[in-house]
């Protein structure tokens, strides 16, 4: 299925164009995701599994979960190599919020600014198509992600503890953007489960 470039998000980036990934890119994803052993093993315990990027590009949402929308972007440079990849779900448990999944950056580029550039420019994008708060979920104990997020805006909402992925149980902090107007104490109403007393 072609895709209309204007309905995804912009990249000032000199010689990197924003492509959504298909079923047809799952061996490029699946490599893209083998060269990133370190964040495999900081939230799942283990490298990549051979079916990581099928899986990832199935977009299976927890039961009882809707998106209006799952895109999975592929940042790819000059030589149509992917740079960074995203995955991010519009509407996610509550009209207005977007979830961003995954935001990972090719190894080589990292302490670039790349991340936090295509993060503005995301941002921006999704604010565009009536996003009202961004959301994502840090695993504890991700030094680089736990240090990242906050920087950009992200508040910690509430934890979940007992959360496995992968190899490994995690304790997790879910983390809200307030963007456009949106609030917390809104977002608290919308989304009942990220309250911090929520089951």
């Amino acid at each position: 299925m072609d895709v209309d470039p204007q309905d995804l998000p912009g990249c000032s980036i000199e010689g990197i164009r924003v492509v959504e990934l298909q079923g047809a890119d799952e061996a490029e994803l699946q490599h893209f995701f083998e060269q990133a052993p370190d964040y495999f093993m900081a939230v799942n315990g283990e490298p990549a599994t051979p079916t990581e990027a099928r899986e990832e590009l199935a977009g299976q949402l927890p039961a009882g979960w809707s998106c209006s929308r799952m895109y999975w972007l592929g940042y790819r440079d000059a030589d149509a190599q992917l740079v960074a990849v995203v995955n991010i779900a519009a509407d996610l448990l509550a009209a207005g919020v977007w979830h961003i999944g995954l935001l990972l950056v090719d190894a080589r580029l990292h302490g670039s600014g790349l991340a936090q550039r295509l993060h503005a420019e995301l941002e921006a994008w999704a604010v565009e198509k009536g996003a009202q708060w961004l959301r994502l979920t840090v695993v504890v104990g991700n030094t680089k992600a736990e240090r990242f997020w906050p920087k950009l805006g992200y508040v910690q909402v509430r934890t979940r503890e007992g959360i496995r992925m992968g190899q490994q149980v995690n304790t997790v902090s879910i983390q809200v953007k307030p963007v456009a107007g949106g609030r917390l104490d809104e977002y608290a109403v919308r989304v009942a489960r990220d309250r911090p007393q929520a089951p």
